[in-house]
């Protein structure tokens, strides 16, 4: 009989992890040995969980799921991070995977895909489900998708505002501006600030 898969789930949404955990355990296949709904919970129990799988998402309310992926891998080369996101943009995919991910799924994979997905990178293997495979293989996109919010917020960044002011200007909380200036940054795929906002105006986002 074969050993069965261990898997830790590291995600804020309790609804998908609660749904993700059911899934898991009624495969047969894997079982899974620890969820946290952050970064700093996973950081206190991975060494005691020993996963063979680590299914994380990229958006985490303490830190980039990105940046996490490289702390991990350096803290635990041999963990094999499966991402499991909502984030299909090429250049968050790319990070993701040069930051040592072996799969990347999106949160609307098939069932068959996330336990698929689960058995390759627990097997050493590397993994994209369908959607992203299709992406990966096309030439880098030049054409990046904004919403209406995320277009206003780059413009108020590109004014130079912090975050405590750009909440001011369009009545959000602090962190919620970080949430969205973390997942500009992704999306476009640049280091910090002021490349964000060289970028911004040559591809005429703003």
């Amino acid at each position: 009989m074969n050993k069965m898969i261990t898997v830790a789930i590291v995600d804020d949404h309790k609804i998908l992890t609660d749904g993700l955990q059911r899934l898991i355990e009624g495969s047969g296949i894997a079982k899974v040995v620890g969820v946290a709904h952050n970064a700093a919970d996973c950081r206190k129990f991975i060494n005691f969980w020993k996963p063979d799988v680590l299914l994380l998402d990229v958006g985490l309310p303490d830190i980039s799921g990105v940046d996490f992926c490289k702390e991990l891998k350096e803290r635990i080369p041999e963990l094999n991070v499966l991402a499991l996101t909502t984030h299909n943009e090429y250049s968050v995919v790319r990070q993701m995977l040069e930051n040592g991910a072996s799969g990347y799924l999106i949160k609307n994979a098939m069932t068959e895909e996330v336990l698929a997905g689960i058995q390759a990178v627990a097997g050493g293997e590397a993994f994209l489900c369908h959607e992203i495979d299709i992406l990966m293989k096309r030439p880098k996109e030049t054409h990046i998708w904004l919403s209406q919010r995320e277009r206003e917020m780059l413009k108020l960044v590109a004014e130079g505002l912090t975050n405590g002011e750009i909440a001011d200007r369009i009545f959000l909380s602090p962190e919620t501006i970080k949430s969205y200036r973390k997942n500009l940054l992704l999306k476009l795929g640049a280091k910090n600030t002021a490349v964000l906002v060289r970028m911004a105006i040559e591809k005429k986002l703003i």
